[in-house]
């Protein structure tokens, strides 16, 4: 196993590949974008063009960023345009779902989860359980756009109190409303962290 790298690289983004109601999830996606290259980081996300991936996708390569699409044969053509993935600087194509959620860990240095449905909640809260178990400790955040994610950190509150968030001390993600504030505190949590072991092969066998 590796030592963990003192520079953060990477940032993963888990979203709705829908835009979702109200305009602002998708002005969010379009201004996280921008702010991951403008940090000199690269975009790890679900190889979507459409609804809120595709405008965190299209933030980032208008300023000029680099993007990793990483996204299961089977959705190709439902959350995304084959030209549109063209425009990736990497598309990784696998078999299914399982595979591309530990790829998509295995290349982010931490996690942003924007506005999206079941498929997204889905994602994070994976990431939070290996957080809990002690897997890593990559920095995770809720963008809070609008309230959207209150009920979730409602419940995960209500699951503390009744005692079934054993670890808590270890899923701590951060919550955070405003996009510009994102990534300066991904990067100061990351300065935080000591060095440590990676965590890859764990993570494979879970």
């Amino acid at each position: 196993m590796k030592a963990q790298d003192s520079s953060i690289r990477s940032v993963c983004v888990y979203c709705g590949s829908r835009p979702g109601r109200d305009p602002a999830y998708i002005a969010a996606g379009r201004a996280l974008g921008r702010a991951i290259a403008a940090h000199g980081l690269r975009l790890v996300y679900g190889g979507g063009t459409k609804g809120i991936m595709g405008a965190v996708a299209s933030g980032v390569l208008s300023a000029g960023g680099q993007v990793t699409g990483i996204i299961p044969e089977f959705l190709v053509d439902m959350e995304a345009t084959r030209h549109s993935l063209g425009q990736l600087n990497e598309l990784i194509i696998t078999r299914d779902m399982h595979e591309r959620k530990h790829k998509m860990f295995e290349r982010a240095d931490a996690f942003v989860t924007l506005p999206g449905g079941i498929g997204t909640l889905e994602e994070i809260v994976e990431i939070m359980t290996w957080a809990q178990l002690g897997r890593h400790e990559k920095p995770m955040v809720f963008a809070n756009v609008n309230g959207f994610w209150k009920p979730m950190l409602d419940l995960l509150g209500h699951m503390g109190e009744e005692g079934f968030v054993h670890t808590a001390h270890k899923v701590q993600p951060l919550v955070i409303d405003e996009i510009d504030a994102i990534i300066p505190a991904i990067m100061d949590r990351w300065a935080e962290l000591p060095p440590a072991e990676g965590d890859g092969e764990v993570i494979a066998r879970l």
